[in-house]
C-alpha cells in the first residue's frame, strides 16, 4: 500500500468509497451514521466532499494504483466541533473502501496523520465521529490510540470527538 498526496481530482474517487460505505452501513442495520442515500446522489454531496478535500491536506491510500482509502487533514475541525486553543491537525475525513476492509487501510491513514503532525511539531491529532451504534466508531479510533475526551450534537446525530496527544 502506497499513501500519496491528492487532491480534488480525487473526489470522484472519495465519493466511491462513501457510497460503498453507505450501502455496507445500510446492509448492517446501521443508518444513524451517514443515512440510506449514497452520498454521490446527494443533492450536495459531491460538493461538501470537494468542499472538504480543500479544508486541508488530501491523501489517498492506493493498492496497485487504486484508491483504496482517503484521509483528509485540515488545521481544525469544522464548525460543529469544538475548537480547543492550540495547535492541532485534525482529521476531517477517514475512508476505506468497503472491498478493503480488515487490511488495515484505516489504521495506516491514521498512522500517517500522526507523522504528518510530528513533521509539522504539532502534538495534538483530533478526530470526531458518530458516538451511535453502540460506539463501535468510538472503539475502532480507541484501538487506534485516541483517547475520547468530548461529545458533541448535530440534531440528533451524536458526536464523539477524540484525541491522541504526542510526545
Amino acid at each position: 500500500m502506497e499513501i500519496r498526496q491528492g487532491g480534488t481530482d480525487d473526489v470522484p474517487a472519495i465519493l466511491a468509497m462513501l457510497d460503498r460505505a453507505v450501502a455496507w452501513l445500510v446492509e448492517e442495520g446501521r443508518t444513524g451514521q451517514w443515512g440510506t442515500e449514497p452520498w454521490s446522489a446527494r443533492p450536495q454531496g459531491a460538493e461538501k466532499v470537494t468542499a472538504t478535500v480543500r479544508s486541508g491536506a488530501a491523501w489517498l491510500a492506493e493498492v496497485d494504483g487504486s484508491p483504496v482509502g482517503a484521509l483528509v487533514l485540515a488545521p481544525h475541525p469544522s464548525e460543529d466541533v469544538p475548537r480547543v486553543a492550540e495547535p492541532e491537525v485534525f482529521v476531517r475525513l477517514l475512508v476505506t473502501d468497503r472491498r478493503h476492509a480488515g487490511h488495515g487501510v484505516g489504521s495506516a491513514l491514521l498512522a500517517h496523520a500522526v507523522a504528518e503532525a510530528r513533521r509539522q511539531g504539532i502534538g495534538l491529532v483530533r478526530v470526531d465521529c458518530y458516538a451511535g451504534g453502540g460506539g463501535r466508531l468510538v472503539d475502532y479510533y480507541r484501538g487506534n490510540g485516541f483517547t475520547p475526551t468530548e461529545t458533541f450534537r448535530v440534531g440528533e446525530w451524536p458526536g464523539q470527538v477524540l484525541e491522541q496527544r504526542l510526545s
